[in-house]
């Protein structure tokens, strides 16, 4: 603990720091939030609870995903750009940058701006007044003091001290209309287990009820297209690397056999059935990185992705859950990878093709090689000013007169969970696992208002949310892409900064003004 930590402890009276713009989280959009706002005049403290920048652009998301590139300007537009200068190559040349590149592009950006960044600094407590956020205090008695706040973060902490409404996971189709709302039905595909797979523990043939293995989520699954607040899998998305200097595989600690049956059944089913699965089809295994990284994907049934319904609790969990929630993720990650490598229920030739792989000496080095960030895939979303559904990406999306930027990612709702129920087959009934959720649905490239990252006036009038953005569940899987959260938090420092210099609720700004600037430095607002 810092001096300064033992005074605010012992003496709650130490002066806050006093800053024009704080932003909540240095994520990706985090970092544009407060360079955007410092490049304006604006004098910006950045809070991390972590200890680095870039969130999962930094953070094993390194192959990123674009939609349509022409509305991928503005700051996402610049960083694609200081990308290609890194390595000396043409802009999208590589499908994105080894995870420390990325860092050490954010963080010579926040050096250029000025920007101060704190880490380990976990917001504890909002104080509000007068629908206006006046300061946060930080686990260990700091307080940060500001005119306007940015929250950034996947979890939208500040948002939800400030009392600003906020919903979880998924919604009824009939709550906005939304053909694709809803709890989904149990479908075939890629990402599906596949059939006559028994959740049973103790009897693989499913017909005797009893304990249920590991990485299945024991829940009641409520109708198609019924909300029930399920969130989209977490999990981490890996960097690995095939050269000589690789770290290889090893398993966590507390490694489980147990927990990898269900992998096990899976295989047998895939042998029994004649199909010869491949690594790839499990991880990516794709080169796709400079220097010949590979960004290891949640691909198929049976991947990074944890299933079981624990990311359900992560949104609204204390410090202490989320934690535990984190580290089951990660243990998950790092015994996936091993068991793929290792074990003998897993094919030859995937084990042989793993053997090739390893995690990179350079890479994540304070953290064991494995990534410092969780993919916190959804968590809160703010319910704004304006809520972003599913009629605003599909079909002939309407203009919106406070456009601030441009969606293009198609609506990617990935795996939800991994259930069981009863099949009604002859001669009686046997058990069976699904996995659910998992939705692909191209989009036109559709505008974002400004609406949908400020809260409603008489709820708070000095925080602009550009992560945990006002949209709908639906609309959240197309938006939630680090370029997208890039351009969100740009628009939000510049507005920031506007509603700072002008002594102006977040919500009352020149908008005109703001998008004058938005498209002076690249942003497109229309095509």
């Amino acid at each position: 603990m810092s001096e300064r930590d033992v005074q605010a402890a012992v003496n709650p009276d130490v002066p806050a720091a006093v800053y024009d713009v704080v932003v909540y989280g240095a994520t990706s959009g985090g970092v544009c939030a407060a360079v955007a706002a410092a490049e304006s005049g604006a004098s910006v403290v950045l809070l991390e609870p972590g200890r680095h920048v870039g969130g999962m652009t930094s953070g094993g998301l390194g192959y990123t995903d674009l939609g349509d590139a022409r509305v991928v300007q503005g700051m996402a537009g610049r960083f694609r750009r200081a990308v290609a200068d890194y390595y000396g190559v043409a802009v999208g040349h590589y499908a994105g940058p080894e995870p420390h590149v990325a860092e050490t592009i954010f963080t010579r950006w926040l050096e250029e701006a000025g920007v101060s960044v704190r880490f380990g600094a976990r917001v504890d407590e909002v104080v509000t007044a007068d629908r206006r956020i006046d300061e946060v205090v930080l686990a260990g008695g700091d307080r940060v003091r500001g005119a306007a706040f940015v929250d950034a973060s996947y979890e939208g902490d500040v948002m939800a001290g400030a009392d600003v409404s906020y919903t979880v996971g998924r919604e009824d189709r009939s709550l906005y209309g939304e053909r694709y709302a809803g709890r989904q039905e149990l479908v075939p595909g890629r990402h599906t287990v596949p059939a006559w797979i028994s959740p049973f523990v103790d009897d693989p043939s499913g017909h005797e009820p009893g304990p249920v293995l590991p990485q299945i989520h024991e829940t009641e699954l409520v109708d198609v297209g019924r909300g029930d607040r399920g969130v989209m899998s977490y999990g981490y998305r890996v960097c690995l690397t095939p050269d000589a200097d690789r770290v290889p595989f090893t398993p966590s600690e507390n490694y489980d056999e147990g927990y990898w049956e269900l992998g096990r059944r899976i295989f047998d089913r895939w042998e029994r059935d004649g199909y010869e699965v491949r690594a790839g089809q499990l991880l990516g295994l794709e080169q796709n990185l400079p220097n010949g990284k590979c960004d290891g994907n949640s691909i198929g049934p049976f991947s990074l992705s944890v299933l079981d319904g624990s990311a359900w609790r992560y949104p609204e969990a204390d410090a202490a859950g989320r934690e535990r929630i984190r580290l089951h993720h990660l243990q998950h990650a790092q015994d996936f990878l091993y068991f793929l490598a290792n074990d003998p229920a897993v094919p030859a030739n995937v084990r042989k093709e793993m053997s090739r792989w390893g995690l990179p000496a350079d890479e994540f080095t304070d953290t064991g090689h494995l990534p410092h960030q969780l993919y916190v895939r959804e968590a809160r979303r703010m319910l704004g000013a304006y809520v972003l559904t599913e009629e605003d990406l599909l079909g002939t999306p309407p203009r919106q007169y406070d456009a601030i930027a441009m969606g293009s990612y198609h609506i990617d709702v990935r795996e939800v969970q991994r259930v069981w129920r009863w099949v009604h087959e002859h001669p009686r009934p046997l058990g069976m696992v699904f996995t659910e959720g998992y939705l692909s649905v191209p989009v036109h490239p559709y505008q974002v208002a400004y609406r949908s990252l400020v809260p409603r006036y008489e709820e708070c009038t000095n925080l602009l949310v550009p992560v945990c953005v006002s949209a709908s569940h639906v609309a959240f899987a197309s938006v939630r892409m680090e370029v997208q959260y890039q351009m969100l938090g740009h628009a939000a420092g510049l507005a920031a900064a506007q509603a700072v210099r002008t002594d102006r609720a977040v919500q009352s700004i020149d908008v005109t003004l703001l998008q004058d600037r938005l498209r002076d430095q690249g942003q497109i607002l229309a095509l």
